[in-house]
This record gives structure tokens, sequence and C-alpha cells, in this order.
């Protein structure tokens, strides 16, 4: 059985605008051509795919932390190796966990409903986050490091968020099997690169909002 790298990101992603995580930063750059997807395709099995999100707030004191949900999405193997693929996380999905929100005045509910407005994501206007891979690399400890034990390569891809789109590498632990892939990985992102910012750049409000956002993926994808 071989492994190699999958997407996800998701992402993802996409998790930002709630603050601070840990390091691992994810490489980010300008968006890139998509990798021609070529061999078997492989159906995301959203039931079965779980994206979390950890971040903080007043100035690292208050960690948030939630879910959100992929709800589409496939990816393309050839000779045990992902070649490409896309997915998409509805961003009027994410929710926050109850257990990260200690203050007496708030609710978790309240939280998601901040996340999803113009403050932040601005859901209604734009409820689709999407992950498009770029490119597949086999993963070095020597010059990567991973949040994640057991690191098997390295996935690009472009990630939008809003109206942005950005590439981001990272490491991941991904298995292809005979008739199923299944992938995991923890990186770090800064919601500012998609110009996710509360209020404005500068303001007290934003900075006490930790920039670096982390997001772990645990993805299951079945042959069609």
């Amino acid at each position: 059985m071989k492994q190699t790298v999958v997407p996800a990101f998701i992402l993802l992603l996409t998790l930002a605008a709630c603050g601070g995580a840990s390091t691992n930063q994810a490489k980010t750059e300008e968006k890139k051509e998509a990798a021609v997807a070529t061999g078997t395709a492989y159906a995301i099995d959203t039931a079965a795919t779980s994206v979390q999100w950890r971040a903080t707030h007043k100035g690292g004191f208050a960690p948030r932390f939630g879910a959100i949900k992929v709800v589409d999405g496939s990816l393309n193997v050839e000779n045990g190796a992902v070649t490409g693929g896309s997915f998409d996380v509805n961003l009027n999905t994410l929710t926050t966990d109850p257990a990260s929100v200690t203050e007496k005045d708030k609710k978790s509910t309240d939280l998601d409903g901040h996340l999803k407005s113009p403050d932040f994501f601005d859901a209604a206007k734009y409820p689709t986050a999407k992950f498009v891979i770029t490119g597949v690399a086999p993963y070095d400890s020597t010059k990567e490091k991973s949040l994640l034990p057991g690191a098997t390569n390295l996935i690009s891809g472009n990630l939008t968020l809003k109206d942005s789109t950005l590439n981001i590498t990272f490491p991941a632990q991904i298995t292809v099997g005979e008739n199923d892939v299944t992938a995991n990985a923890k990186f770090v992102i800064d919601r500012t690169a998609w110009g996710i910012n509360y209020k404005t750049e500068g303001s007290p409000e934003n900075w006490v909002i930790s920039k670096d956002v982390e997001i772990g993926f645990s993805l299951k994808a079945a042959k069609k």
C-alpha cells in the first residue's frame, strides 16, 4: 500500500477569523495553476470527513475551537498517488464548541453568528470556501516541520476564502488503498493574508484576535 498526500483543507480551511494557534504555518504564495487530475476519481465521503479549527481571543487567554463541514469534492489517484482534486467547504456550517466559550455572558452560537457575519467570513455573500490541488510532492522532515507525526507528503493548493485566493503548502499523512483514500493533517494559516480582519487591520479589536489559526482535518474518499 503506497502513501502520498492529499489536500484538505481544507480546509478548509478556512477558519481564520478567531485568532491564534501554534507554529508550522503553511507556506503561502500567489495563486497557481490547478494540477491536472489523472487516474481514478475518488469521491470525498462528507459524513466520514471532519475539519477542526482552533484559535485564540483576548490576546491568547481565550482559546476557541470548533468544526466546519466539507460538503463536496473528489480526488484523483493514479499508480497509488494523488494527482489532483478539489473540495468545497460550506462556511454556513461553521460551529464553535460550547466548551471553548467560558464567559458567562456569551454563548457558542453567538460566536458562530459573529464569525459568519460580514465582520469575518460574510457567509451569506461568500458561503463556499474552496481548495484546489496544485501539486503533490514527497515530504522531507529535514526541510519541513509537521504538527502531525507521520507526514508522508507535501500538498499544495489554492485556498479561496471570501473573494481572495492564495496557494498554501503543508505536510499531510495519507494512505491510498484499493478502494479508498484517508488523509490527516494539522497546520496553521494567517487569516489576514486573505484580508480577514475584524474592524480595521490595526485596530485594538483586531489585535487581540491572533492572526494564526490552526486547521486540523481527517479526510476519507471512496472510489466512485
